[in-house]
């Protein structure tokens, strides 16, 4: 393999530049072949997306090829990790530098700005990347579909550019501005689709051991809240409800004035401290939704901890400062409102709390990538979730690749309601619909916590809602080792599920009904629970094979037998639920 910097040795001291990943070694083969003017990276994040750009530019730089670099990040914060990280491979980048600014320093190969500046002076950046030949890295390129100001000054400050690097982590937007130099093919039903010139996704990154797997550890519980109207209502989170009661019971669950989100954060720092014993300077992030939450939340956690925990609010001027500091101490806890939710390397975190009601399948993704950032083989993420389907969706299609897909295509003249639906649709799945659900009022009135399951790698396991926390059950997830092989993640569950049935399930008499016929059943709630967990494993199936739910209830009954999952027994159940996770496991393996 080679080094990040083969074409500056004079600037790359050794051990500054590390060995280039296997797939990073083939992209950078694959765009020196090309040799294109506009090229698009989607790699999951924690997989090197920067050492590879970084390696275009020295390469490039090195072959006279271009002369100058420019760096476009969503983040002042981002600015500085990007010429740091510059630094190491000997290519000094200015940071401070702002559109309109002038002039640099001749010790500067390149300059890093922010999406948001360049949509501020579009022709200052413009007449700078005439004046040389020009490489744009343009880091998590979805940023500039954001907004028509942000798209339409990249696309004019960058459009004479030489070259142009493209990257993105994270599943662009379904929303209907295309984003500056990607390339739209017609996909499905002839709707324009973006299309990649190197893609490595998280399936590929987490079997070639450069990401860490992630075990998911949902908590449901009883929640209280007075509405507007003055009704009290109580709802168990988790349970299906309309999309306002859902985030008012999330809102009830997140106040930490309740009994939910310290239970949680109890229980994360359980986690944390299993992990540091394998792992010790393993850190945990808890990612609230505004500034009085993560200070409240600090508060509980040094209550928990009897050590303080760090703040990190985006509108700080020392918030990159006290990023850097947690990524290099070993202090157990930081808190943050979004700001390190997208790029920011902080590779020793390995446990996070989502205590937000931000719930987008962008977010999700870039919230989630923070922790699996493997430093060695065997490190495992676990992130505490709240049972919320939206969620639990996200969680279970960790794996799944997804394109810029724009608007969809209207096939028919008489079909004028198509543009409206997709407005409709984009206000759905924005980010802002949470914003604009928080702002209605509303009166928490008290949580309480319950361990519902853990999901790995699309599984589900556990009881849902039936297990205390604090209790040995509980622990039997949170004690897990921090340092195991995904198999043996898998294989470890796989053995404590079926340990916790054989000691909850009575033994069968000799007098037992035959296997297909409708049988006495054990009470209403069991049946009920035995059926959610039958249908939320044939949902994770769905997700991981794409075959339809109905299909795999079929084979399910054809090999166990028994009726349907409606008048089933909870013996038949069972075996449908052992079934289908014998089938995940072989998959996996």
């Amino acid at each position: 393999m080679s080094s990040l910097g083969p074409a500056w040795p004079e600037r790359a001291a050794w051990g500054t530049a590390p060995s280039l990943r296997a797939w990073q070694s083939a992209a950078l083969t694959d765009y020196l072949a090309r040799n294109p003017r506009d090229f698009l990276t989607v790699a999951t994040p924690g997989a090197g997306k920067t050492t590879f750009a970084l390696t275009v530019a020295a390469e490039l730089l090195g072959r006279r090829m271009v002369d100058r670099l420019i760096i476009v990040a969503p983040t002042e914060h981002l600015k500085l990790q990007w010429a740091e990280a510059a630094a190491r491979a000997g290519l000094p980048i200015d940071p401070t530098y702002s559109a309109g600014s002038g002039k640099i320093s001749s010790d500067y190969v390149g300059v890093a700005v922010t999406y948001a500046g360049v949509g501020v002076n579009p022709l200052a950046m413009r007449i700078r990347t005439e004046r040389f030949k020009t490489l744009v890295i343009l880091d998590e390129v979805h940023h500039a579909g954001d907004s028509l100001s942000w798209g339409e000054g990249v696309r004019e400050a960058f459009e004479p550019a030489a070259r142009r690097l493209a990257l993105t982590g994270t599943p662009f937007r379904s929303d209907i501005n295309p984003i500056p130099f990607v390339t739209y093919a017609p996909g499905e039903g002839g709707v324009p689709t973006s299309v990649a010139d190197y893609t490595y996704g998280y399936a590929e990154a987490l079997a070639d051991h450069v990401v860490r797997p992630v075990l998911f550890l949902a908590y449901s519980g009883q929640m209280s809240w007075r509405t507007r109207a003055g009704d009290e209502v109580a709802a168990s989170l988790g349970e299906p409800l309309t999309k306002d009661m859902t985030s008012q019971a999330l809102r009830t669950a997140l106040d930490p004035s309740g009994s939910w989100i310290p239970s949680v954060l109890a229980a994360a720092d359980k986690r944390l401290e299993e992990v540091r014993r394998h792992i010790p300077d393993a850190g945990g992030l808890v990612i609230a939704s505004d500034q009085d939450g993560a200070r409240a939340y600090a508060k509980l956690l040094k209550a928990i901890t009897g050590e303080p925990a760090t703040v990190v609010l985006s509108d700080e001027k020392a918030s990159s400062k006290k990023i850097s500091e947690f990524s290099e101490n070993d202090r157990r806890w930081m808190v943050a409102v979004r700001m390190v939710s997208e790029g920011v390397d902080v590779p020793r975190l390995a446990v996070g709390v989502w205590a937000t009601t931000t719930s987008t399948p962008l977010f999700f993704a870039q919230a989630v990538g923070r922790f699996v950032r493997a430093r060695k083989r065997g490190e495992i993420a676990s992130v505490f979730l709240p049972s919320v389907p939206n969620l639990l969706t996200f969680a279970a299609e960790l794996e799944a690749q997804r394109d810029h897909v724009l608007k969809r295509k209207v096939s028919s003249d008489g079909d004028i309601f198509a543009a409206e639906d997709d407005l409709l649709a984009q206000a759905n799945a924005g980010e802002a619909a949470s914003d604009e659900l928080e702002a209605l009022p509303f009166e928490a009135l008290g949580s309480e916590a319950r361990f519902d399951h853990a999901l790995y790698d699309g599984a589900q396991f556990g009881h849902e809602g039936e297990v205390h926390v604090g209790s040995d059950e509980e622990m039997d997830f949170l004690g897990i080792p921090g340092l195991l092989e995904p198999d043996q993640v898998s294989a470890l569950l796989q053995q404590r599920q079926a340990d916790r049935r054989r000691t909850r399930r009575p033994e069968a008499g000799a007098g037992e009904r035959a296997a297909d016929t409708v049988a006495e059943v054990t009470t209403h709630e069991h049946l009920g629970l035995l059926r959610r967990e039958l249908n939320s494993l044939v949902a994770s199936w769905h997700h991981r094979t794409g075959q339809a739910h109905g299909i795999t209830h079929a084979a399910l009954r054809k090999e166990c037998g028994g009726p349907a999952a409606a008048v089933a027994n909870a013996d038949q159940l069972q075996k449908r639920i052992d079934r289908i996770r014998e089938w995940a496991v072989r998959k996996t393996s």
